[in-house]
């Protein structure tokens, strides 16, 4: 939607009034909860997301260095190879099934960016604050893409034949970080054509390596029996719980990134109908481009060396298709830039989402991070993601650590998924209650009941002791330690909740409200408030539901849109 886009008043037949912008979309965005951030039916990011950059940003996040390095450790953990190519079909339909959830969501707020942290918002505005602060610490704690970096820099140093030392590593992958950042800081439309570009490069090396494959399974290269791993192919399938749940982690893994697009929906024009269109697109070219990448590789690799290759799956590939030569160290740059991309398009998303964590007040000083000044991109989102990163790529030692952080990042999330599924009934609901309309995109309740059946195992599995014993998982140490941890932030977020929102306020006296500021750059925030219990009346008479200053005689706001409002002195 434009600036320019003409508006009228909507009222059906139980006389709801919505506005309806030109492209026939009501707004019902705010008519039944009005806690969280305000609504920005003028994006101040603008609109630089059209139809291919919907499709790469999700193809970029989807295939950054999951097909290329997991498809060892998930052999390692389901036993087989048959069972492995069922794991990948798994992902496919559970990650389609996530995506019919966010289409139904957007259809409903299709002015929210961010995704998860509005959808979460909008399902659970009780107990108030709660899922905001719950999300956005643990958004903030988790905002690190380390382990890309990290594998990036691994396969530079393959390509260019240099010997890796762990500050080679780190000191590649901090750098290659920075200069992402950098690009996203300065152009949301270079850095959207940078990362298509990157997106068109990810699809052709993948079509490269499937059709590869398909000549080495037609015995035209020097691989001595291209059909061995197919042979009995599900001899060595593995019946332990914890090894089959770690293998569905890191195929969903692979899989995340279907719904990047919808972290910058507010950016995009007509954005039901493109989204509608062009999100299924980009999963279902992925998962054909995965299941021939994988074919691949089990044409081309003895399965116990792809069982062990840990990182490196492609990279093995390469070389017993093409020998030790400089078409795998160029092959291996190719994969290094398909990371790159990763990378641009997840940062691109995820700055977004701290930015709609900060509109709803939980994260303090919420005008900086919110603000597009001075490049009209979200600066402050971008320069927390880089410091994250930088930390956790220099903190924690070698070796585990890769497992151990997409493990850590995948747990929380899968309790996120589970809570943006159950609340979109929450949301029918209330959307029924004040008379919306259907939405142009309803996900059937089967498929609801399939995404949290997923998510429930993905939660209780992973808990089961790997055969071995305890210290017997894809880490050195205790197995189930990234569930703890994950858990353990959750409870932290939780805490900080109670702690500003419920303790502090009660022995203080005062009452938590939000404010609503408008920016000058055209950019909305809230503000949580202060507000002392004996001047909690005059507030409220002067405050709108949304934290709007409003005249008290008439009830209206005082400014209007595009104008910079400034809050009371006194808070």
């Amino acid at each position: 939607m434009s600036s320019t886009d003409e508006k009228r008043d909507y009222s059906d037949e139980k006389g709801v009034v919505s506005t309806v912008s030109s492209d026939s979309l009501p707004s019902y965005e705010d008519a039944a909860v009005t806690t969280g951030a305000p609504t920005e039916k003028v994006s101040p990011l603008g609109y630089h997301v059209d139809a291919i950059s919907v499709i790469f940003l999700n193809i970029s996040k989807m295939i950054g260095t999951g097909v290329f390095t997991t498809p060892g450790s998930i052999l390692k953990g389901v036993g087989s190879v048959g069972l492995s190519f069922i794991f990948w079909v798994i992902g496919y339909f559970f990650a389609g099934a996530q995506l019919a959830v966010y289409l139904e969501y957007v259809a409903y707020f299709p002015h929210r960016s961010g995704a998860d942290v509005a959808y979460l918002e909008k399902a659970y505005p009780r107990p108030r604050f709660l899922l905001p602060t719950v999300f956005a610490v643990q958004s903030v704690l988790l905002s690190f893409s380390s382990s890309n970096a990290i594998v990036f820099a691994r396969y530079v140093l393959v390509s260019a034949g240099v010997t890796e030392t762990t500050w080679n590593l780190r000191g590649l992958a901090v750098g290659v970080y920075t200069v992402i950042v950098l690009i996203g800081i300065a152009s949301t439309k270079w850095s959207l054509r940078i990362s298509n570009a990157i997106g068109v490069v990810k699809v052709v090396t993948l079509l490269f390596i499937a059709i590869t494959g398909f000549v080495v399974l037609g015995g035209h290269t020097s691989v001595a029996d291209p059909k061995a791993n197919f042979r009995n192919a599900f001899e060595g399938t593995s019946s332990n719980g914890n090894g089959l749940a770690t293998s569905l982690v890191k195929v969903n893994f692979a899989y995340s990134g279907f719904e990047n697009a919808f972290n910058v929906v507010n950016e995009v024009k007509n954005p039901i109908k493109t989204m509608k269109r062009y999100a299924p697109i980009s999963l279902t070219a992925v998962f054909v481009l995965y299941m021939f990448a994988n074919v691949a590789y089990f044409a081309a690799v003895p399965k116990e060396e792809i069982r062990e290759s840990k990182e490196l799956t492609a990279s093995l590939f390469f070389r017993a298709v093409f020998g030790n030569t400089s078409s795998v160290r160029a092959l291996g740059a190719l994969v290094a830039v398909s990371s790159f991309g990763n990378m641009l398009a997840v940062v691109i998303g995820s700055s977004r989402i701290i930015r709609e964590c900060a509109r709803q007040g939980v994260i303090p000083y919420p005008q900086f991070w919110a603000s597009t000044r001075p490049f009209n991109t979200p600066l402050g989102p971008y320069l927390i993601k880089w410091l994250l990163t930088v930390i956790v790529i220099l903190a924690p030692p070698p070796g585990d650590a890769f497992n151990f952080i997409v493990n850590l990042q995948s747990y929380p999330a899968n309790v996120f998924s589970f809570l943006l599924t159950l609340g979109l009934w929450f949301v029918r609901k209330r959307r029924a209650a004040i008379g919306a309309p259907r939405g142009e995109f309803v996900a059937w309740n089967a498929i609801l009941v399939f995404t949290m059946a997923v998510n429930v195992y993905l939660l209780a599995l992973p808990w089961v002791p790997p055969e071995g014993g305890i210290y017997a998982g894809d880490v050195s140490f205790f197995y189930a330690t990234y569930c703890i941890v994950g858990l353990a932030i959750l409870g932290v977020s939780g805490a900080v909740y109670a702690l500003v929102i419920i303790i502090l306020p009660k022995y203080g006296n005062y009452t938590i409200r939000q404010l609503l500021e408008r920016l000058p750059d055209g950019a909305q925030t809230n503000r949580l408030v202060k507000v002392p219990n004996d001047q909690l009346a005059e507030w409220d008479a002067t405050h709108d539901e949304h934290g709007d200053v409003i005249d008290p005689k008439t009830g209206k706001p005082i400014y209007q849109e595009g104008q910079a409002s400034q809050p009371p002195a006194s808070y």
